[in-house]
């Protein structure tokens, strides 16, 4: 039935909007700290510290863009699996870079792109990041993937524990935040090591595993199918590639979960809302499958590695 939301087999009324006993207030991240330094009115550098974005015009030292290089030419020789990056052409130390979700997961083959940006006083500060995989501020990925792109990440400087050091580097992080993208994320959220409610953890899947489907992919690919993708070409054609090595795991996927059409989503934390449209994903996927097809067939032979012009280590090159 066209125009009706449906609720699926077996759920209690009131559950889709049951929030978990856990309330935001109590979560220690960043994004609630921000809410109270705004109730008493301090300057906006006070709330987005955290964010490349906001700060992407700071000027780097010298001891910041060579650290940079480096990091950026071992990654190029030793790429760490699931990881691609790219930095912009103009500021080597505004770095793109795309994970893919790993496999068993909910993520398993989205294509998650961030932007990292070192400060001026790199490694002595961490890096910000940003999750721009969010549907424009809509989709929250993660108990620490926040809808305004935060991450709620100790050595980012957005949550307790260790902090960050000069011995670590933008892979770190980088590894880090894909170790986020779990097989049961919904244990991330602090105090849940268990469920709430039975089937919450389920549940949480479902949701994450049709946003990915839907933005990570579809959204993704479709963006640099467009050319409005906001990756440098380099992962444009990364991405691309991905998209085809993985294209029978997704149809896999949205088959799997046609039944699901048409019910609405039941997101414990509350955070994610909308129904579940698997047939349109399907014809979404099939669709975009014959243009990247088309695509690559007419650029057969190009270089999908498109390297930067970032200098190669030396063979005794180390991590400072």
């Amino acid at each position: 039935m066209q125009g009706r939301r449906r609720r699926r087999p077996g759920l209690k009324a009131g559950a889709l909007s049951r929030r978990s006993q856990s309330p935001r207030e109590k979560r220690h991240c960043v994004e609630d700290m921000a809410r109270l330094l705004a109730a008493f009115g301090l300057p906006k550098k006070y709330l987005d510290f955290w964010d490349p974005i906001a700060h992407e015009h700071d000027e780097p030292s010298p001891q910041c863009l060579a650290r940079v290089k480096r990091e950026i030419a071992n990654v190029y020789t030793r790429p760490p699996q699931g990881i691609f990056i790219e930095p912009e052409e103009t500021n080597i130390t505004k770095i793109h870079a795309v994970i893919v979700g790993p496999a068993g997961t909910p993520y398993e083959g989205g294509l998650f792109h961030f932007i990292v940006k070192c400060p001026p006083n790199y490694p002595v500060s961490p890096p910000r990041v940003r999750n721009m995989t969010t549907d424009l501020g809509r989709v929250r990925f993660n108990p620490n993937l926040y809808a305004n792109g935060m991450i709620c990440l100790s050595i980012l400087g957005t949550w307790p524990g260790p902090c960050w050091n000069v011995t670590q580097n933008i892979v770190n992080v980088l590894l880090s935040i894909q170790s986020l993208l779990t097989e049961n994320p919904y244990f991330n959220e602090p105090g849940h090591e268990s469920e709430m409610n039975a089937g919450d953890s389920g549940r949480y899947n479902a949701v994450i595993r049709h946003e990915t489907i839907r933005v990570a992919v579809c959204d993704a690919v479709d963006a640099c199918i467009k050319g409005s993708s906001l990756c440098p070409p380099a992962l444009r054609k990364k991405i691309l590639k991905t998209f085809s090595e993985s294209y029978d795991k997704y149809e896999k996927v949205v088959k799997e979960n046609l039944h699901l059409s048409g019910y609405s989503m039941d997101d414990p934390f509350g955070d994610n809302h909308g129904t579940y449209s698997y047939e349109k994903l399907l014809a979404r996927l099939q669709e975009l499958n014959k243009l990247v097809k088309r695509r690559r067939a007419t650029t057969a032979g190009s270089d999908d590695t498109a390297p930067s012009d970032v200098e190669q280590p030396e063979a005794s090159s180390g991590r400072k």
